[in-house]
């Protein structure tokens, strides 16, 4: 295991300098001004090295003057911060510099769906899956997951294609990033979006495309082809940067429990996934599969990490800790391209969607509270069980192919082959969440004693309200 600097080096190749936005009014306070925003509670963030020369600096980034940007009371959401109560999203300090960024155009108000159907761009869960976000050719939406709702929309008036929508949590702060040449904004930068004012706050621009963004209360994390750029949330200062192999899919998880970060993404080989520990500044290297890697999947703490590979049979489970094999279970025999991988929140379940059009459950032994010691829990209570789903041929082990002693799936949901879903664990309990690229949303649940076909509790299609059956 190495160790690194959380801070970038003496001579890092990018930076941020921050802009005063003059011409748009303060946006309004909506909670009381003695909640400070504290990044990391149990320990002091890093202190970040100074700016290189403006010839090396890739990114730059504006920023409005010292604001509040709080809860949005339109979203009526106060129960996803940890014991309930209400945390402030980071509060941007002035600039003696001013220059404003142009003003987007109007987006619409939210009400009636557009005529037009959208094409969609993008579908992520937040933090908790408690909501979602879609990115289309027009603009961008949220959606409540439990019960089903379309909370706001921001339909532009023209080229406001969004290829990227990562929300923070419930709070008004999102990121954006463009879809093209032609779009309202460039695909080379991350938009901060502040929903109390319907425009953006302040950017981060690059010189090459943006893949993805990843958003925690204390840090912003953005994924190059090839680098990833990890910046303090309170005043946008860069703390580390990563080279990884190429990473056309953006591929990056962090945790998201407060105090201990960590953040997973390609290595530089094959294969091979890095593990930053923050709070231990270690880095560890995993070498997960011998082919490049597809899809993977962090646990809320951080301690748990799920991979796949470009063959799509076999889904891996890691102690991030110390990179041991925790468990490996089976999706299917024929190749399949993975396209999301999700923990329940106590990481007792796995689920897995692929283009063959079945979302698949696992039951996963590993045992959280021994898990720094690598041990497992015992299950052989569970033998023969649907919770365990060990080939009978298992006894044979070492004989057969490693085929028939594989652990398959407890449960499955059946959808339409060759289209992309995103899937998560429900606020329900035993429910699973899946989105498509065709605009439909399903709530499934399974049964974790007898195992089998899901069954459908809702479904809707949130481009076309009208065909929701």
């Amino acid at each position: 295991m190495t160790t690194h600097s959380s801070s970038p080096s003496s001579n890092p190749t990018a930076t941020a300098t921050a802009t005063n936005h003059r011409p748009f009014p303060p946006p309004q306070t909506l909670i009381p001004p003695d909640f400070a925003f504290d990044p990391d509670p149990s320990s002091s963030p890093p202190s970040p090295a100074p700016p290189p020369p403006e010839e090396e600096n890739p990114t730059h980034l504006h920023l409005p003057p010292s604001t509040a940007p709080l809860m949005s009371s339109d979203y009526d959401f106060n129960s996803d911060l940890a014991g309930g109560s209400p945390e402030s999203a980071p509060s941007f300090p002035p600039s003696p510099q001013a220059q404003a960024l142009p003003p987007p155009p109007p987006p619409t108000a939210q009400g009636p769906a557009m005529s037009r159907v959208p094409s969609l761009l993008h579908l992520s869960f937040n933090q908790d899956f408690g909501c979602f976000a879609v990115g289309t050719d027009n603009g961008f939406r949220i959606y409540n997951c439990d019960p089903f709702r379309e909370i706001f929309r921001r339909d532009f008036e023209s080229g406001g294609g969004i290829a990227a929508v990562e929300m923070l949590f419930r709070c008004n702060i999102l990121a954006l990033v463009g879809s093209g040449s032609n779009a309202l904004y460039p695909v080379n930068k991350v938009m901060i979006w502040d929903d109390h004012q319907s425009r953006c706050i302040g950017e981060l621009s690059f010189r090459s495309e943006v893949k993805s963004v990843k958003l925690r209360r204390d840090r912003i994390v953005v994924i190059l082809l090839q680098k990833i750029y990890v910046y303090n949330f309170a005043d946008l200062k860069l703390l580390h940067q990563i080279e990884t192999i190429a990473n056309p899919k953006g591929l990056c998880m962090v945790s998201q429990s407060s105090g201990q970060m960590v953040l997973v993404c390609p290595g530089l080989q094959k294969g091979q996934v890095r593990v930053e520990h923050y709070a231990s500044k270690r880095t560890k290297f995993i070498m997960a599969h011998g082919s490049r890697i597809a899809a993977f999947a962090l646990s809320q703490d951080g301690r748990l990490l799920a991979t796949a590979s470009s063959k799509g049979t076999l889904v891996r489970v890691f102690n991030t800790l110390d990179g041991s094999l925790l468990q490996e279970v089976r999706r299917g025999a024929d190749r399949a391209e993975i396209y999301s991988l999700a923990f329940s929140s106590t990481a007792q379940w796995l689920a897995v969607s692929s283009d063959k059009g079945t979302v698949h459950v696992f039951s996963l032994k590993a045992d959280l509270g021994t898990l720094n010691n690598d041990r497992l829990q015992n299950t052989s209570e569970n033998h023969g069980s649907p919770s365990s789903m060990i080939s009978s041929l298992s006894f044979m082990k070492g004989v057969l192919p490693r085929y028939f002693s594989s652990e398959w799936s407890v449960a499955q949901f059946r959808l339409h082959e060759g289209l992309q879903y995103v899937v998560a664990f429900g606020h329900q309990k035993n429910t699973v969440l899946i989105l498509g690229m065709d605009g439909s949303f399903y709530r499934c649940q399974f049964d974790p004693t007898t195992g089998g076909d899901m069954t459908q509790l809702e479904y809707y299609n949130f481009l076309k309200p009208d065909e929701t059956l």
